[in-house]
């Protein structure tokens, strides 16, 4: 066999693989065991929103928070934004704030575009490469990370995750 034939058979092995773990994340989505309930404190953060005003973690201070890192152009991503709006709008009035943060190279016209489409109803941000390594490198999406009144990781999911998953997590954490 050819070097090169033997180099395309990896490099379709290797596509094959990860296209199998995308399938996996999406269908089994991952609650971290390494982040126990309320014990380790969410690193603070400075982002923009989507008209390029400021926004601090300190911002939602006393909230019960599901941030979550996403993107335009991820399907599983889009898919979870209708439980998010819902879960916003059932919730809010108890302390729960979803946010979005972005992590789309078409910048915050792009975003703009497709939350006002979408009907996002809770703060949108524009994500960057030092918040993503704060919270530990961001290297799926959706990423999702559940933080309780006091900025303690609660939770983190990687891949698709339904709402009522959420809505099982965050509802201790209101009351």
């Amino acid at each position: 066999m050819s070097y090169v034939a033997k180099w395309k058979i990896a490099a379709v092995a290797a596509s094959l693989g990860l296209a199998i773990l995308a399938v996996k994340l999406q269908s089994n989505p991952v609650q971290d065991p390494a982040v126990p309930a309320t014990v380790k404190a969410a690193p603070a953060w400075e982002l923009q929103d989507l008209d390029g005003r400021p926004v601090k973690s300190t911002d939602f201070k006393g909230k019960v928070v599901v941030l979550d890192f996403w993107a335009t152009w991820c399907p599983p991503c889009r898919e979870e934004i209708p439980g998010f709006v819902k879960l916003q709008k059932k919730y809010e009035a108890q302390g729960l704030v979803i946010v979005g943060i972005a992590l789309d190279d078409g910048g915050a016209a792009t975003v703009k575009k497709f939350a006002q489409k979408s009907g996002i109803n809770y703060p949108v941000l524009m994500g960057n490469d030092r918040v993503s390594q704060a919270f530990g490198g961001i290297e799926a999406l959706p990423t999702t990370f559940i933080l309780d009144r006091e900025g303690k990781i609660a939770g983190r999911h990687i891949g698709l995750t339904k709402a009522e998953e959420f809505e099982k997590e965050i509802k201790p954490l209101l009351k």
